[in-house]
């Protein structure tokens, strides 16, 4: 088994962080890494490439993304760091601005080096020859993953000023954030128009960062076996419900897109699940050789999210160069070829991740910066990964994507010095 070494500072970091939930979202990275492996929907036809969504229009499928959209419950556990980490900062004495710009740094150097080598990747397949209509595929599917770093990003940069409301109001900002995506549902639904739905990418994902408020301040850990059950269960009622009976298609990948209700639904059956068996995944992170495992993914989690749709178009381009056999998707030959697809695909990954994730853990310069200027930082990062989201990754987006991201580092790092007052 190919094992992710920590890095020198996961001792140290260990002893901050609670580690079932570093392994919760450890696995739901591979979740995320494996479910896009599998999806990748590629063939060879008359000598030309097809791509697409290898499960589109499987309608069994609608019952598995109930077990494998995880993205709820990965805001839940951010909210859980989020939070952690803000309050470790402010009683150090720390400001909301150097709050943001450590998890601004954090996300966006990884993401404009990666940014750039997809650039050269699909400057150097055009080069090749490569079809048109090839590379906007490969882009549309590489730029589909990226919306994470936006709203992440934003979500993030916004836990000192959440973290406040909620300390102040747990119960009315929680249920403010829940009703304003409620509302915005209700707006799409009644107008008609999908595009209103995306007003949820803030009100969504801030709802379940905000449960992780929730998980940090114990509120769950404290709740008996047996409400825990029934607060799960009737969640989950509700949601089959709304889902079933009601407007919500019942794929959770679909709800992803613009994200609906149902996913705050389904990330409180989740951490409800989650808080009824964490002593026992507790018991289990004492074993060490699951402690690395963990600490070697989660201190590259970021690197592995921004590389494995790279890592898994790269494999396909080796495939393609050797003339390689590639099966109807769906059929028998195809599922029977899924265990040394996923295993190329982590082989060229791993490598990547031990050898770029040392960006995501570099220390962020000290000196103070104003907080409009990490605030102006932030909304450049987002915009970078906003213009490949909404394009797909072409040459020019790509590059234009990192140089934004490149920019808010670079305008947060540098000290801003007060003037000299003349006398």
């Amino acid at each position: 088994m190919v094992v992710l070494s920590p890095s020198p500072s996961a001792p140290a970091r260990a002893e901050s962080r609670d580690p079932v939930l570093d392994l919760v979202r450890a696995a739901c990275l591979v979740v995320v890494v494996v479910l896009h492996a599998m999806m990748a929907g590629i063939e060879v036809v008359d000598g030309r490439i097809r791509i697409g969504n290898a499960f589109a229009g499987q309608e069994w499928f609608a019952v598995v993304t109930w077990f494998v959209q995880v993205m709820p419950v990965f805001f839940v556990v951010g909210g859980f760091a989020g939070l952690s980490q803000w309050r470790g900062m402010r009683a150090r004495g720390a400001t909301a601005g150097e709050y943001a710009r450590t998890r601004l740094h954090r996300l966006a150097r990884p993401a404009a080096v990666a940014f750039a080598a997809i650039a050269v990747g699909l400057l150097t397949a055009a080069a090749l020859g490569t079809p048109p209509d090839v590379l906007a595929e490969v882009g549309f599917r590489l730029a589909q993953p990226m919306w994470f770093i936006a709203v992440y990003l934003g979500v993030s940069a916004l836990v000192p000023v959440l973290a406040r409301a909620h300390e102040a109001a747990p119960r009315r900002t929680l249920l403010a954030l829940v009703a304003a995506a409620l509302g915005v549902d209700a707006l799409a639904l009644g107008t008609g128009s999908p595009a209103v739905g995306f007003l949820n990418l803030a009100f969504v994902w801030m709802a379940l960062q905000q449960l992780g408020f929730w998980y940090a301040d114990g509120w769950f850990r404290s709740r008996s076996r047996g409400e825990l059950l029934g607060g799960g269960v009737g969640a989950l009622a509700l949601l089959l419900v709304v889902t079933v009976l009601g407007p919500y298609p019942a794929d959770m990948l679909a709800n992803l897109n613009p994200p609906t209700s149902c996913l705050v639904l389904l990330g409180f059956v989740q951490v409800c699940g989650l808080a009824l068996v964490e002593p026992r995944l507790a018991a289990r992170m004492r074993h060490p050789d699951l402690r690395r495992l963990v600490d070697g993914i989660g201190g590259r989690s970021l690197t592995l999210y921004l590389w494995h749709m790279p890592a898994l178009v790269l494999f396909a381009v080796v495939l393609l160069a050797v003339d390689a056999r590639w099966p109807e998707p769906l059929g028998w030959p195809w599922w029977s070829s899924r265990g040394w697809w996923l295993a190329g695909v982590v082989v060229l990954l791993v490598p990547i991740a031990r050898r770029l994730g040392r960006l995501e853990r570099r220390p962020v310069p000290g000196g103070p910066v104003p907080a409009p200027v990490v605030a102006f930082g932030v909304v450049l990062a987002t915009a970078g990964a906003v213009a490949v989201l909404v394009v797909g990754f072409t040459p020019l987006t790509a590059v234009l994507g990192s140089a934004l991201l490149a920019a808010s580092v670079r305008i947060t790092t540098r000290e801003v010095r007060p003037t000299p007052t003349r006398r």
